[in-house]
């Protein structure tokens, strides 16, 4: 009986110091990246009006949910929740994937993707380079399901963003998107945003604005864009709507759901845009060429959202400043969003929206 307290006080032992050694490792690779960029548009056509992009494209996995996954990969080992020899699941429609997977290579885990099977092929790709596996499904609401049996047959630990996003981060102020984005407005004209606008796939960074802009009592607004096949929107208005009916899904990967997912939180947004798939793509490829390289498509659902509060704003004689995320860049949509003959394919016409946010992004005459 001895020998067996001895050998499983030095198994805890060892298991401690794993854990600290791998949250070292995670904090050691935040302090060697720098604050993502704060790009300033002007809109010369609505003068007192500034638009700017929280460009989480610059992410060492290339996206937003870089934070999301730190955040979770944090949240998880304090837990002791992951261990040494822990198999790691995660449900994600790729970007997620792609920064989970980047933090388990880190840490010498076995990494599974559950993704539906109609993910863009680059995220993929971008899985895999990072030394993940796979387990695609062809209907997006088994996501869950198959994550969890993964988890159960491989005594993983499944991470489920759609849950814990919205506790995983420090919303008070622990170098957080929210905290970052006031922190780099501190010297602009108009230093706090009349609006902040984003998207929802977990919930996760909405919840932590928006709380964010409670606790230090800021007149900010949060806006959320939200695909028009998404229950987000739907949910928002009316409570008692908590999934989407069969066959209803939107195009745009990373954002939008079928179901209300734990981590959204309704409670802290002031108004909510829903956004057809054919606006959020124009918008995307009119960014592009303003910015001379390309975004994805959730970054075009935002930036539509802006459109419509910058021509309210207008409206109502009102000036300040909105900031909006650029979600990830388009590399990983070449043969998807990008594509015109993929378009096509799936009847989105993107080139009048385009068009009209062009317009809006241009000169005065």
């Amino acid at each position: 009986m001895d020998q067996m307290i001895v050998r499983d006080r030095a198994a805890a032992s060892t298991d401690r110091q794993w854990h600290a050694e791998a949250v070292r490792r995670i904090e050691a690779d935040y302090n060697r990246s720098a604050d993502t960029h704060l790009i300033r548009l002007e809109l010369p056509r609505f003068p007192g009006i500034t638009l700017y992009l929280k460009d989480e494209s610059s992410h060492p996995t290339g996206s937003l949910k870089h934070r999301l996954a730190r955040s979770l990969f944090l949240y998880a080992l304090c837990n002791a929740w992951i261990g040494p020899d822990t198999v790691v699941i995660e449900a994600s429609s790729g970007s997620t994937a792609v920064s989970e997977a980047y933090f388990s290579r880190m840490l010498g885990l076995r990494f599974i993707a559950v993704v539906p099977a109609r993910t863009a092929a680059p995220k993929l790709d971008a899985i895999r380079f990072y030394g993940g596996e796979i387990h695609a499904v062809d209907d997006p609401r088994a996501v869950h399901a198959a994550a969890h049996r993964l988890a159960t047959e491989t005594g993983g630990h499944y991470m489920d963003q759609f849950t814990y996003a919205e506790r995983a981060t420090d919303w008070r102020g622990n170098n957080n998107i929210a905290e970052s984005i006031f922190a780099q407005m501190a010297h602009e004209e108009h230093p706090i945003p009349r609006w902040i606008v984003c998207g929802a796939g977990t919930g996760g960074t909405s919840a932590t604005i928006g709380r964010f802009i409670r606790y230090q009592r800021h007149a900010t607004r949060l806006c959320v864009a939200d695909p028009v096949h998404s229950v987000f929107h739907r949910h928002f208005a009316d409570r008692s709507v908590t999934a989407l009916p069969d066959g209803c899904a939107s195009r745009v990967e990373g954002i939008g759901r079928p179901r209300v997912e734990p981590s959204f939180v309704p409670s802290v947004i002031d108004r909510m845009i829903a956004v057809e798939d054919a606006d959020s793509l124009g918008a995307m490829r009119a960014l592009s060429a303003v910015l001379g390289r390309h975004v994805g498509g959730s970054t075009g659902t935002n930036l539509h959202a802006c459109a419509r509060i910058v021509v309210d704003m207008a409206a109502a004689g009102e000036t300040g400043s909105i900031v909006t995320l650029l979600c990830d860049g388009g590399d990983r949509y070449a043969c998807t969003y990008y594509d015109d003959a993929w378009c096509r394919d799936h009847d989105v016409a993107w080139q009048a929206a385009a068009t009209a946010m062009t317009a809006l992004l241009g000169s005065r005459g």
